[in-house]
């Protein structure tokens, strides 16, 4: 029966108990020794069985009865019997969650057939026979069939359905089943243990039934029906200050988010009972503010053992999800600046509804950066308020899925379905949530099954298109009623103590809401935290020196030309490289990738710290920036400016697709990012990590500026929202490039108009520079120590720019002033006011971006003097003294006309000709392309028409059409061809 180094195996249905267990146990000793074939069944075997044990997962070769360490010669009966179980066991593991009782109602599931004792060849007869039950007996003793079966099913089909089977890391299947199985997926509380659950739940049932008696009809959006919440979260809490912990940053929509508030953050029922009484106005002067259930709050909470954690809920507006990645982002900002590199000090929570869990596609890009070198963040830990329905549409129409939570399994990680009305369950899953992310430090979801007592608000009637689900839910206790009876009949609590917490409970409540009622309380937090200090949110258009000596930018300079030795660049990249290395000591003309470099330095060589995230931004869209390099040959990844000053060896280098731990922390000060092909979630991420870091440089690109309107929803409520509705500061930096080469409507337009729209109460900074020196300084601007405000940036960055000569700036630039708002024309700047040169100009052309040099081109062809071409490099906040002093300059009968690339219901138009009637009472012009409903033609040679036709209306017709000198390019290593 041999041949070759293994034994042949006979056909499945050929093998025996005998010949089974000598191969098995020659496997044991080892594991090359037996054909790939049992190999793999004895694997399987022993992976069903729990790490060796012969039925249920004890030790491997302990020798209990009919174990793996019983003599061979095992009985064909016996046989049968162990692999039965076996399968029995596993079929549970595998499906047993579509048979658990996680139904708030009760009403039976459909199960599967392989769950049936039948379908693994379990006989009514062998229920009696004893079976070694592994880690399913409580002290390792033999139980029998059908004491085991009761077991399996206590631990697969109770309260907790577990879906783990799609996880392909056995290591972490394994660690499930070790906690689940060792305690019948029972929770193992004290007396004292149940009566705070107990007391939990009067906490969330009494505040949401005094609000809805206080404040009738006032939208609430309450947590009835999904009460368990609170004590799962505050085992969350406490199990994590067990694990050493030192804060939580969580994430909800508005579902139970008062509740949570007060309960679990420990913002007080004053704070919240002014709010019902909207009797604290400062916020909402000048319509800023937000309503009561979107705003965030942090504290700190002192857990049971003494431990102190600093809790905190972000803001969060009416766009379910959305707050997911600006939590992660967070995170991630507090692990860096606590040099929490395992991930274990700061922890995410996110609390989603069941309908947008499922809805919102935020929530699968979330998941997507859940590993990732540039977003991990050691695991987050999810709860589903799980309400059975979105708004008015039920399970049926809201997803194709069995379970809303399915988008996790993409990920692999541990699913876990419990049934909201059993509390002690939802606190053992939340032990096990905390304790499988501390492990694997990866994501958890926690499904919890319950409804929502009221319709979508507390004035909506559920029962026009949920008749049959609100039936059943008013024909049930709460939660608290249906606890608060186990343990009355359980002897665990008395009706004078459940009397004694209703009573305490109530006096609290009352004398809030008369102190709040007679003194209202601030309910904003204060936005300044400790890591703010000395930063406040008034603009100032104050200048700031930005530039950089010589020899600091020399110093940076030469780290962009140098690498590790045995690191192979890219040939093509080296003479680049060579050329920035020696710019500033040999005053080479400074290109835009150049500038960058050398601010990022700059500020790296001051101390700061620089993170840039987008597509493909390593490199640079346009293969511009060059911040990572790869070896040519091994493909490992070297950020020059990220070992500015240190020593370069082995150590400064990344390994191709590593993607463990190690070498997500080998990270220097400029953390640079090529990011998942995502905008929402990504930008998000950024926006988060922005409101945790003022003193560092936080950017996101593009790989297109029209890229952005995928994020449109992180833009709208929160980059340009979020001070004024929860007072939160950033000073994020987005990076769009924009400009019209002929490249059509998709890769054209940053959509510069709508961030215009967005714009008011100097919320942020729109700008279009037009030089890398400009560009240079108004980075180094954003994070300037004597700037003392942050505001977010808007950019609109260039693409054939890049590289056009006439676009470079000289060193002398960048080693001394700063960002200038408006730029006077070179031609007159010099001249003074009043002289023979400026008294010819009979046109002053306002204009931004590329457009100015085509101007300045086509002025040059015909050799004219008579027009003037001032720019406008920031748009919003617009600086009116300096645009009025510029044009002062200029003859005061002089026409002045705005000229844009964009068509002219786009663009910055008609926000400069609103700006330019209030500051001069006179309207503007404008020349450009004509209104369109697309931002640019498909076609190259119409684009290069249009061009011509407002060049020839704004400055005089050419002698010879041409298209613009710096028009699109295909030649390799240039712009290249769009790509999408």
């Amino acid at each position: 029966m041999t041949a070759g180094p293994h034994p042949v195996s006979p056909a499945l249905n050929g093998w025996n108990a005998e010949y089974l267990d000598a191969e098995q146990a020659r496997w044991r000793a080892d594991p090359s020794s037996v054909s790939p074939e049992l190999r793999a069944f004895f694997e399987g075997f022993d992976l069903g069985a729990g790490r060796g044990a012969a039925v249920a997962g004890g030790p491997a070769g302990q020798g209990a009865p009919g174990g793996p360490g019983r003599s061979a010669g095992v009985d064909g009966g016996e046989m049968r019997l162990r692999y039965a179980m076996r399968d029995f066991i596993e079929a549970h593991r595998r499906l047993g969650h579509l048979a658990a009782r996680i139904d708030p109602f009760g009403r039976p599931r459909e199960g599967h057939p392989t769950l049936e004792p039948a379908a693994s060849g379990i006989t009514e007869a062998d229920m009696e026979t004893l079976v070694d039950a592994g880690r399913f007996s409580p002290d390792g003793s033999p139980m029998t069939v059908r004491a085991l079966i009761e077991a399996v099913r206590a631990t697969y089909c109770g309260s907790i359905g577990v879906e783990m089977a799609h996880i392909t890391a056995d290591a972490e299947r394994q660690w499930l089943m070790e906690r689940l199985e060792r305690t019948h997926a029972r929770p193992q509380l004290t007396r004292n243990q149940r009566a705070r659950v107990l007391t939990q739940l009067h906490k969330a049932e009494m505040f949401e039934k005094f609000c809805g008696k206080r404040f009738p009809g006032v939208k609430r959006f309450s947590l009835e029906g999904g009460e368990s919440t609170i004590p799962f979260l505050e085992r969350v809490i406490e199990r994590s200050a067990e694990r050493d912990i030192g804060e939580i940053v969580m994430g909800m929509a508005h579902r139970g988010r008062l509740n949570v508030l007060t309960n679990i953050v420990g913002k007080t029922y004053e704070e919240i009972f002014t709010e019902f009484e909207d009797a604290w106005s400062v916020d909402a002067a000048n319509g800023g503010g937000d309503v009561k259930y979107h705003r965030g709050y942090s504290s700190n909470r002192v857990v049971a053992d003494g431990k102190t954690i600093h809790l905190v809920m972000a803001s969060n507006p009416s766009h379910l999800e959305s707050v997911n990645p600006v939590v992660l982002g967070r995170v991630r900002a507090k692990q860096r600046q606590m040099r929490d590199y395992e991930r274990s000090r700061v922890m995410a929570v996110l609390l989603h509804g069941d309908a947008a869990m499922i809805g919102q596609g935020v929530v699968p890009e979330t998941f997507n950066l859940g590993q990732l070198e540039g977003y991990w963040v050691g695991g987050t830990v999810h709860l589903v308020i799980n309400n059975l329905i979105g708004f008015t549409t039920g399970e049926e129409d809201a997803r194709s899925t069995r379970y809303c939570t399915d988008s996790a399994k993409i990920v692999e990680v541990p699913i876990l379905h419990v049934n909201g009305e059993d509390p002690e369950a939802c606190v053992l899953a939340a032990e096990l949530a905390v304790d499988y992310r501390m492990t694997f430090r990866k994501d958890v979801v926690v499904d919890l099954t319950c409804y929502r007592w009221h319709g979508h608000n507390e004035t909506d009637e559920a029962m026009f298109t949920q008749p049959l689900l609100y039936k059943n839910i008013r024909a049930r206790d709460s939660v608290l009623t249906s606890y608060a009876r186990r343990l009355h009949d359980e002897r665990v609590i008395t009706d004078e103590e459940v009397e004694a917490i209703r009573s305490s409970l109530s006096e609290t409540l009352d004398r809030a809401y008369m102190n709040a009622k007679q003194t209202p309380v601030d309910p904003t937090p204060d936005p300044g935290t400790q890591r703010w200090e000395g930063i406040h949110g008034r603009f100032s258009f104050d200048a700031v020196e930005t530039g950089v000596s010589r020899e600091t930018l020399a110093r940076v300079a030469a780290a962009l030309g140098r690498w590790p030795e045995g690191f192979t660049p890219h040939p093509k990249l080296v003479t680049t490289l060579r050329n920035r290395a020696e710019c500033v000591e040999k005053d080479l003309p400074i290109d835009w990738g150049t500038a960058e470099n050398l601010a990022v330095g700059s500020l790296l060589a001051e101390g700061r710290v620089v993170r840039l995230t987008g597509q493909d931004c390593r490199r640079g869209t346009f293969s511009h920036r060059h911040a990572g390099l790869r070896d040519a040959v091994t493909g490992d990844l070297f950020v020059p400016l990220s070992h500015l000053d240190e020593p370069l060896g082995p150590q400064t280098i990344k390994r191709a697709g590593a993607r463990d731990a190690a070498a997500r922390n080998l990270e220097g000060r400029y953390w640079v990012y090529d990011s998942p092909l995502s905008e929402f979630a990504v930008m998000g991420f950024e926006y988060g990590y922005s409101l945790t870091a003022p003193d560092m440089l936080v950017m996101w690109e593009a790989q297109f500026g029209d890229f952005c309107n995928g994020a449109q929803t992180i833009i709208d409520q929160y980059i340009a929202s979020g001070e004024v509705k929860w007072q939160r500061w950033s000073g994020l930096v987005l990076l769009l490039p924009h400009g019209y080469e002929g490249q059509g409507p998709e890769h054209s337009s940053a959509r510069l108009e709508r961030f215009l729209q967005l714009c008011g109460d100097e919320n942020m900074q729109v700008c279009m520079p037009t030089t890398p020196a400009q560009y240079f300084h108004m980075l180094r601007r954003q994070v300037h120590p004597e700037r003392r405000f942050r505001k977010p940036l808007i950019v609109m960055t260039p693409k054939s720019l890049l590289r056009l000569p006439a676009a470079a700036s000289r060193v002398a630039e960048l080693a001394s002033g700063s960002f200038r708002e408006i730029l006077d024309d070179p031609m007159f700047e010099a001249a003074a006011p009043g002289s023979a040169l400026r008294r010819g100009v009979r046109r002053v052309v306002l204009c931004s971006g590329k457009v100015y040099y085509d101007l300045v081109e086509r002025r040059r062809q015909l050799g004219l003097s008579d027009r003037a071409f001032v720019r406008v490099e920031q748009l919003y906040p617009l600086h009116s003294e300096m645009l009025r002093e510029v044009l002062a300059g200029y003859p005061s009968d002089a026409e002045v006309v705005w000229v844009q690339e964009e068509p002219e219901n786009m663009g910055a138009y008609v926000h400069m000709r609103t700006c330019f009637l209030e500051l001069f009472a006179r309207d503007l012009g404008y020349i450009g392309r004509p209104a369109s409903a697309t931002p640019a033609t498909g076609s190259p040679s119409k684009s290069a028409e249009q061009l011509e036709e407002f060049l020839t209306d704004a400055v005089g017709e050419a002698a010879v059409h041409v298209a613009a000198a710096h028009g699109p390019s295909t030649e390799p290593g240039r712009l290249g061809p769009t790509v999408d």
